[in-house]
């Protein structure tokens, strides 16, 4: 397999984005171009992995403090005070299980270290269940802190978190 470069998003990567989000939107919110161009304005963290020129995947994150509208983000933001919350990770169909993910949330833990946040936050469905995303989470040190209904009661979420030093790594 070629080698995968993780870097930071540009616009000229949004088409991109936004149909690599598109593709997975039973598994997290859509995205207007509008919508992504504000979340990247405001981001802590928006990188993308790259192979052979072409984008196979993303990572959205916030730190606390951030204007970010998320009942998920809102429900960390409320009980602790320093993180980094994942928004989104999307990686291409072709691209699942080659480890983009690994090396997305890798790069990611070492901007926490480096930013001094304490924990990493994120959620994942459980109703309806997404066990791939709570595997994955599980192998970076992530546990359940809680859970809460959102999108109108249509989706039930676990709320999770990993310290930024242990075994995450």
């Amino acid at each position: 397999m070629t080698a995968v470069k993780i870097r930071d998003a540009q616009a000229a990567d949004f088409d991109t984005i936004l149909a690599l989000n598109a593709a997975s939107v039973a598994l997290l919110s859509p995205l207007s171009p509008e919508r992504l161009a504000g979340l990247h304005a405001r981001a802590a963290l928006h990188r993308v992995a790259e192979r052979e020129g072409e984008v196979i995947g993303f990572l959205l994150a916030f730190r606390e403090g951030a204007d970010y509208d998320s009942p998920n983000y809102r429900w960390f933001a409320e009980r602790y005070p320093l993180f980094l919350y994942v928004d989104r990770v999307v990686v291409a169909d072709a691209a699942r299980g080659c480890g983009v993910g690994t090396l997305l949330y890798r790069d990611m833990f070492e901007f926490a270290a480096a930013s001094a946040a304490s924990l990493v936050t994120c959620e994942f469905d459980v109703d309806p269940p997404n066990p791939a995303s709570e595997r994955f989470h599980a192998g970076f040190g992530f546990r359940e802190v809680g859970r809460q209904w959102v999108a109108d009661g249509r989706k039930q979420v676990s709320l999770q978190a990993a310290p930024v030093q242990g075994e995450n790594r």
